[in-house]
């Protein structure tokens, strides 16, 4: 594998790696929708704003998120929005394998 494939592939992984967590995910779709302030990401996830503040800095690390301060609050959006997406493709996965369970279980 080339050098530069490599660091293609490492930075797709870390994407995917920032994403691996269920509050991330759940972020992740909530952002598809619309943006978000931060204190109804918190309502939404059922935790505290140091958390979710958290989960926020890895998906905005990961170049997932951007921010923008208005007044007091801070809003989150998807940088691309198409990353939505990726949930109707790991659907499709988990569609896949449970037609594959139910066909080996008859």
């Amino acid at each position: 594998m080339n050098k530069d494939r490599l660091i293609k592939l490492t930075i797709q992984a870390r994407v995917l790696k920032a994403v691996a967590h269920p509050s991330r995910l759940c972020i992740v779709e909530e952002l598809s929708k619309r943006e978000r302030c931060v204190c109804e990401l918190t309502e939404m996830i059922g935790a505290d704003m140091s958390t979710v503040s958290k989960h926020l800095t890895v998906l905005k690390q990961a170049g997932i998120v951007a921010d923008e301060k208005r007044g007091a609050m801070v809003f989150y959006r998807l940088r691309v929005p198409c990353l939505g997406k990726l949930f109707e493709s790991v659907e499709s996965v988990l569609e896949c394998s449970a037609r594959e369970l139910m066909e080996a279980a008859k």
